[in-house]
């Protein structure tokens, strides 16, 4: 009988360790499917590739769930009111819930990059060091990303279990493509290549265009200056409205109407503070749309009304510009700006 009891413990253990092989074999097909399309998605909007491995690992079973292989939805993006193009029912939350569906992994790719940076909800994670996958792991989760409460863990462990932290480094151009270590094959000890290899060539997806945009902050004079003949002051995070109304004699009311924001206590991060009302027109003719910008990002930095800026542009005030589109500051552009695909 005793023989019998560690006979069974022994195939437990033999079974169990075969099943986490498995596992990682299919973890490993994943990140070497995608890795080049995180890297690409980052350099083009700053997302960390780490962290979009790691929602892509989790929210597809590593590519193994029915959503993905119906939908090539590989974030579990719904569909909600704006959502225009192809869909799929899914039982998630509820029964039969409407799903993006997409062409193609790399459009669901791109798409939930647009969906991050084009939503204000997730402006905050934007301000974040890239490679500080800890911080965008949590930030995900309080600004209501995933209703999962260890969603934070499961991405820093998947990011750090699989060295996901390679693929930020090589978009940040801090370690060359093939230096990673999945590409090497040591994890620990042991060789990854000698614990799990693909059974299968896996499919490359095709490699997006690149648009790498600067994300230096411009160096803003201290106390009172200029934008665009409006007097201005860049405000750090933590100071209160009602001291900068009381420095320059203005009327607290008046600090969030020359701004065109609610009314709040504190600054929430640096940033523009105008204490006179900005101008109907800009001094630059044009904007280029930056990863991250929203039009009221863009009224600030050009001195602008936001309603001169949507009427020059053709726009409505919930629309959003696409990256690298060109709005006119000035005078009427020529046609409605391209719109980001996403919330």
């Amino acid at each position: 009988m005793q023989k019998l009891k560690i006979l069974g413990l022994l195939f437990a253990c033999l079974t169990l360790k075969d099943s986490f092989a498995q596992q990682d074999r299919v973890v490993i097909e994943y990140i070497t499917a995608y890795k080049d399309l995180a890297v690409a998605e980052m350099q083009r909007t700053g997302i960390p590739a780490s962290i979009k491995l790691a929602q892509g690992i989790h929210e597809t079973s590593a590519g193994t769930s029915d959503l993905v292989k119906r939908s090539n939805n590989h974030f579990g993006l719904k569909c909600k009111a704006e959502w225009t193009g192809m869909t799929v029912k899914h039982t998630d939350d509820a029964p039969n819930e409407c799903f993006r569906k997409y062409e193609s992994s790399k459009d669901s790719y791109k798409d939930q990059s647009n969906y991050l940076k084009n939503s204000p909800r997730y402006a905050s994670l934007f301000e974040l060091d890239p490679t500080d996958y800890k911080a965008w792991a949590f930030g995900l989760k309080k600004a209501g990303y995933a209703t999962n409460p260890k969603y934070s863990q499961v991405l820093i462990k998947l990011i750090e279990d699989y060295d996901l932290q390679d693929y930020t480094m090589i978009a940040l151009g801090k370690l060359k493509s093939g230096q990673e270590t999945l590409a090497i094959g040591n994890k620990g000890d042991k060789k990854k290549s000698e614990i799990i290899m693909p059974e299968k060539p896996v499919v490359m997806p095709p490699e997006p265009e690149v648009v790498v945009y600067s994300k230096k902050q411009p160096d803003y004079p201290e106390g009172e200056f200029k934008i665009n003949e409006t007097k201005v002051i860049y405000a750090k995070k933590g100071t209160s409205y009602l001291s900068i109304a009381e420095k320059y004699a203005i009327p607290l009311a008046r600090i969030f109407e020359f701004n065109e924001m609610k009314v709040q206590e504190f600054v929430e991060k640096d940033q523009l503070i105008y204490i006179m009302r900005k101008r109907k027109t800009g001094l630059n003719e044009q904007h280029t749309v930056k990863p991250g910008e929203t039009l009221g990002d863009i009224a600030q930095a050009e001195a602008l009304r936001i309603e001169s800026l949507l009427e020059y542009n053709f726009l409505q005030p919930k629309m959003q510009p696409a990256v690298g589109s060109v709005l006119y500051l000035r005078s009427k552009a020529p046609g409605m700006p391209t719109l980001a695909n996403g919330r």
